[in-house]
């Protein structure tokens, strides 16, 4: 990789770092960076996943206040997340690569147009909390609540896009608390997949994993976690959702080109 792409590795980074502390689905911006620079999808997943986890961290941390009280409520769905991380990881790595040519574009499209509703799933969440006689019952529901974040893992294990967003919604109409009570469990969550997603990458798939990225990623996700927990309610998430979704296309696109060559 030369130095001009280094570059633009590293702003992808700052930025995913930003996003994902802040709404999620930050590996819309880095996804087709790195395809640009011509790296395959499954190393692409693999690299940035691992990158990610450094600025996941950071975002976290960030939004510790937010956790307060929430201890026992991660404690019962991170097995699970964790469960469906490895099942993603699974897939990633013993699927053969042309599934994932062909699987990609589709959770692509399913991530954009999470992004591209959001503001109507956000909606959805306020409602919930405004009106709490109308909301699902955590003990009604622990089951169910339970195997949607067990799929929301499995998801990000095989491809990350936009897990986050898939959580808040998921905890925001679930489990009782404000929206930033939400999106702080979901850092923690999303962490926890991308972490052991990179166990099984390290372990089974050493070679296939470009350093160099995940290097300038996680430097540079880093800042942005901590940026975006810190500015992340001050910025625009319609401009925000604008910049992913264009990028995204740009993604789909080299995705379609590589499956007509």
């Amino acid at each position: 990789m030369d130095l001009l792409g280094s570059i633009f590795v590293l702003v992808a980074g700052l930025w995913a770092g930003t996003i994902n502390a802040v709404v999620g689905s930050g590996t819309l911006v880095t996804f087709p960076v790195l395809l640009a620079l011509g790296l395959t999808p499954v190393v692409a997943t693999m690299s940035n996943a691992m990158g990610l986890i450094a600025g996941g961290a950071s975002g976290a941390w960030g939004y510790r206040r937010e956790l307060k009280g929430r201890g026992r409520q991660l404690l019962r769905l991170l097995p699970a997340s964790l469960l469906g991380g490895i099942t993603g990881a699974f897939l990633l790595l013993n699927l053969p690569e042309k599934v994932f040519h062909f699987v990609a574009p589709v959770l692509l499209v399913l991530a954009l147009l999470m992004v591209v509703f959001q503001p109507r799933l956000q909606a959805w969440v306020r409602t919930r909390e405004e009106n709490p006689e109308h909301a699902v019952r955590d003990k009604r529901h622990g089951i169910l609540l339970l195997v949607l974040v067990y799929l929301a893992g499995v998801y990000g294990g095989y491809f990350v896009a936009a897990q986050g967003i898939l959580l808040v919604g998921i905890l925001g109409i679930f489990l009782t608390g404000t929206i930033q009570n939400a999106n702080a469990m979901k850092n923690i969550l999303v962490l926890g997949v991308n972490l052991i997603a990179a166990v099984s990458y390290l372990l089974f798939a050493f070679d296939r994993i470009n350093w160099l990225v995940v290097l300038l990623i996680a430097v540079s996700s880093t800042i942005g976690g901590l940026l975006g927990s810190k500015i992340g309610r001050r910025l625009s998430p319609p401009v925000l959702r604008i910049v992913i979704f264009a990028l995204g296309l740009v993604a789909l696109g080299f995705m379609i080109a590589n499956l007509l060559e």
